[in-house]
């Protein structure tokens, strides 16, 4: 290929690293297993915070900020949650660095930390020992908090966006009065999530429960929504966990109800994270780049003027600038690509790179006929059309492209989901289609462990959906009541 983009037949992994480099999403960092996001990249990242931020203010839900250090002793006092992130926790042993006397930069022994510091892997143990001190009765409750933070869980295999030592997320977490408003916060709150992908992502997403193997480290309930790549492999595209009284208690955070008797409060935590990049380029891109739904598109239209002297340069501007204020006041995103340093073909196959869902090129032949040519991203088309009317079309064809593109993915989920009833059917789609795979499972969790440790394919969830079903075990032959979904996942 021209752009030098691996192909998605030949090697899927290759193909990715390469596309968010070369689409200038993000590249390695000087720290091992950390990534730089660059501009085009942050900028899509701005406007999913934007949509989710917009979200969850919209569900009675304000944003605040805690800090990035937890004291280690936090961590003990909820004993699976240390367990589920101890092997991921990088620690602050010393405040302070020295010289030693010939030119080296060393730990300052004398500088050792009374308590050591876990940088945050989440943030359930600060923000529980904080809230502690907000809650006294049932009058101070819900609490409905969000942060936009950073974390860092020290990954040993890292791919960008995918899995790095640090990444960027949201994290949700509420303080209720009763069992009921939690669970109802954390089902509101993957729904949430759930809108999110499929209206803004153009993603669709199996809403789900997770075994109690694959549940969040010290919940008691998670919930989740599951996405499927062009690979066939699963990506968690979203969770939400109901923390039960597990966390209230470790923080002794109780409260007078409205009875007077004294209870600990009810919590949920709920995320996603930078994660969601790599499903939106994995979900819908091709050989030629990113392939961007258009209301993540940083740039929604790019027009290319062709033209030879200065004067055609000028006419076409002219039609530029009122076009670019008419598609503006549609709250329309767009750049006029004028630069004269590149030709038109090196424009048309780098904006076709970074995604632009509409390219429109004007030349002289238009100027003199009053059309434009467009182009769209997702289907690879064209069409001459009139100048007449070209900010309505655009906005209409907009819309367009967000459903053409879920709709597109949502036919291949679809048929990337299979029914199996037997452990050699089951292993035999995994490695020729890979994919969905619903099957029956006993509910043991030796028997989901012996799957995982067999094929490599987890339980992705339960749906919420699912219909009770009497059927026996893929792997064992025993008695089972419904099927769940297995995959391959990211």
């Amino acid at each position: 290929m021209s752009k030098g983009i691996t192909s998605r037949e030949t090697d899927y992994s290759q193909w990715y690293n390469e596309l968010v480099v070369k689409a200038d999403l993000a590249e390695h960092s000087a720290v091992r297993g950390c990534m730089v996001i660059k501009p085009y990249g942050y900028a899509i990242w701005e406007k999913m915070q934007a949509a989710l931020d917009k979200m969850f203010k919209d569900t009675g839900h304000s944003n605040a900020y805690f800090p990035l250090f937890i004291p280690k002793s936090f961590f003990s006092k909820e004993a699976s949650h240390v367990e589920g992130f101890a092997t991921e926790c990088a620690v602050v042993t010393h405040y302070r660095l020295k010289n030693d006397g010939t030119g080296n930069i060393v730990v300052d022994e004398e500088a050792k930390l009374e308590e050591e510091l876990i940088v945050r892997p989440t943030s359930e143990t600060i923000i529980w020992n904080t809230y502690k001190g907000w809650i006294e009765s049932y009058r101070d409750l819900p609490i409905l908090v969000n942060q936009w933070a950073n974390v860092v869980r020290w990954e040993m295999r890292t791919r960008l966006f995918l899995r790095t030592a640090e990444f960027l997320w949201q994290e949700g977490h509420t303080a209720h009065a009763t069992k009921k408003e939690a669970i109802a916060e954390a089902q509101q709150m993957l729904a949430v999530y759930a809108d999110f992908a499929e209206n803004w992502l153009a993603l669709p997403v199996v809403r789900g429960r997770k075994t109690e193997n694959e549940r969040f480290a010290g919940a008691l309930d998670t919930l989740c929504i599951e996405a499927l790549m062009q690979d066939g492999k699963a990506l968690q595209a979203g969770t939400s966990h109901f923390l039960g009284q597990n966390f209230a208690k470790a923080f002794d955070v109780k409260f007078t109800a409205k009875d007077g008797k004294l209870d600990y409060v009810w919590a949920t935590s709920w995320g996603v994270s930078t994660r969601l990049m790599g499903a939106l380029i994995m979900a819908h891109s091709d050989d030629q780049g990113l392939v961007l739904p258009p209301k993540l598109a940083p740039i929604q239209v790019v027009i290319i003027p062709i033209f030879k002297t200065e004067d055609e340069r000028t006419a076409i501007g002219d039609l530029a600038d009122t076009l670019i204020g008419e598609l503006k006041s549609k709250g329309i995103s767009v750049k006029y690509d004028d630069r004269d340093t590149q030709r038109p073909g090196f424009k048309f196959a780098e904006w076709e790179l970074k995604g632009v869902p509409v390219r429109i090129a004007v030349g002289t032949r238009d100027m003199q006929h009053g059309t434009v040519e467009i182009a769209r991203r997702d289907t690879q088309t064209k069409e001459t059309v009139s100048q007449v009317g070209l900010a309505d079309r655009i906005e209409l064809l907009l819309t367009d492209i967000q459903q053409q593109i879920y709709q597109k993915a949502a036919v291949f989920q679809e048929a990337n989901t299979i029914r199996v009833d037997s452990y050699e059917e089951f292993k035999q789609v995994l490695e020729e289609k890979g994919g969905f795979i619903s099957a029956h499972w006993d509910g043991t969790a030796e028997t989901e462990r012996l799957i995982k440790e067999e094929t490599k394919a987890t339980i992705r969830c339960i749906p919420l959906d699912n219909p009770f079903e009497q059927g026996a075990c893929i792997r064992t032959g025993k008695p089972s009541i419904q099927r769940v979904l297995f995959a391959r996942a990211y």
